[in-house]
């Protein structure tokens, strides 16, 4: 292959890399978090009451958990230390009572980490173990006072 070949051929990898590129962009089902079908991301809202009865209402990612929706949005007395590997009690929440069942039971592994929680209630979760869905918007969740 000669000099004008290579060059021919390189151009050519060139715009089909440039072509391939803009077609993701432009195709939203490839994209990070989008849904089947190409529509945007499905979001739920989620209400974050501190232990001094401020509340926050901030916009979760389906599939993302509560707890990674509260560090986006720095929400206040979520530590979440151990970065949502259920591995500390850093990210303890109180559950209201209409959500409860909705968000669905406790894990074994959760239920031994909130034996490390402060003033664990039976409405007490590790918002790490909750997975934002649709069916989640308008969840309510308290804080306790202090973490782990």
């Amino acid at each position: 292959m000669d000099a004008a070949e290579r060059d021919g051929a390189a151009r050519s990898l060139k715009e089909e890399t440039r072509i391939m590129v803009k077609t993701s962009l432009d195709d939203q089902t490839t994209r990070y978090g989008a849904e089947p079908g190409g529509g945007a991301p499905t979001k739920a809202k989620i209400t974050f009451v501190d232990s001094h009865g401020q509340a926050r209402t901030v916009e979760g990612e389906t599939g993302s958990t509560v707890m990674e929706t509260a560090r986006r949005n720095d929400i206040p007395e979520i530590a979440a230390e151990c970065g949502g590997a259920c591995a500390c009690a850093t990210c303890h929440v109180y559950v209201d009572a209409a959500w409860i069942e909705k968000t669905g039971a406790r894990s074994q592994m959760e239920e031994d980490m909130l034996d490390f929680a402060f003033d664990v209630q039976p409405n007490s979760r590790l918002c790490c173990q909750i997975t934002v869905s649709p069916g989640l918007d308008g969840l309510v969740v308290r804080t306790p006072a202090q973490q782990g």
